[in-house]
């Protein structure tokens, strides 16, 4: 895109319309969602557009912080404006029953993981009653912050019953396909979804500012006699997930 012309006044600055600067950050902003302007373009300095549009410094600067605070542009200490990068979503059916590694792997993305814990623990009164523990004095628990293509996207916190998986340690990547080899994968599941921020901690191990927004995750999974197989706890990042769900009318 010729820059200059894109910026040249005539064609879109009119009393008309509003306030200048705002014509200017929606000129700017619709060239960007459609794709005119590319991710990663680098924008011409403020004067430079100040000088383009006959608009003062002022006016332009006032618009490129409306579009930054839009997080359309990133600035980069040194170097100015950028369109900011495209953001890469993960849209994940909640109508199926598969696991994170499933799931990515089915988009040809590649999964790795940082263990955060992996062993026999004691268990809490919440766990004893998801898990409708026979023992309740031992509990597995699975934690794990989970990555695809190297960007951080979830945490997840799986606990379950000592008769269902002894050895822990078994699990190297997918827990669903070790539970396989086991022959207890289970085969439905209850999920609640709701919505959170993150503290410190999580925040700091995926990557983001404390107090993101996070879609939190609660599943009990069954075996098809009724038995649970896990409780899991899970925390997705709000700017990477859409969950989709497949709905059918109901006939009344």
């Amino acid at each position: 895109m010729d820059l200059a012309e894109f910026f040249s006044p005539q064609s879109w600055l009119s009393p008309q319309r509003g306030p200048r600067y705002l014509q200017l950050r929606r000129r700017i902003e619709d060239a960007i969602i459609s794709g005119n302007i590319p991710p990663d373009t680098h924008l011409p300095p403020e004067r430079d557009i100040a000088t383009m549009t006959g608009l003062s410094r002022v006016t332009v600067r006032k618009a490129i912080e409306a579009l930054v605070e839009s997080k359309l542009i990133i600035q980069r200490r040194g170097s100015g404006s950028f369109v900011a990068p495209r953001e890469t979503r993960v849209e994940q059916s909640l109508s199926t029953l598969t696991s994170f590694t499933e799931d990515m792997g089915h988009r040809g993305m590649k999964v790795s993981s940082v263990w955060l814990e992996r062993g026999l623990f004691r268990p809490t009164e919440q766990e004893v009653e998801a898990l409708d523990l026979a023992d309740p004095d031992s509990v597995v628990r699975i934690a794990r912050m989970r990555s695809a293509d190297g960007t951080p996207l979830a945490i997840e916190r799986a606990s379950l019953s000592p008769d269902i998986l002894p050895n822990p340690l078994e699990v190297e990547s997918s827990l669903y396909e070790t539970l396989g080899r086991l022959g207890v994968r289970p085969t439905h599941a209850i999920q609640r979804i709701s919505a959170g921020n993150l503290g410190r901690e999580d925040a700091e191990l995926l990557d983001v500012e404390e107090g993101a927004a996070v879609l939190i995750i609660e599943r009990t999974s069954y075996l098809p006699d009724g038995r649970v197989v896990e409780f899991t706890q899970s925390i997705y990042r709000g700017d990477k997930y859409d969950f989709v769900a497949h709905l059918n009318l109901e006939k009344g």
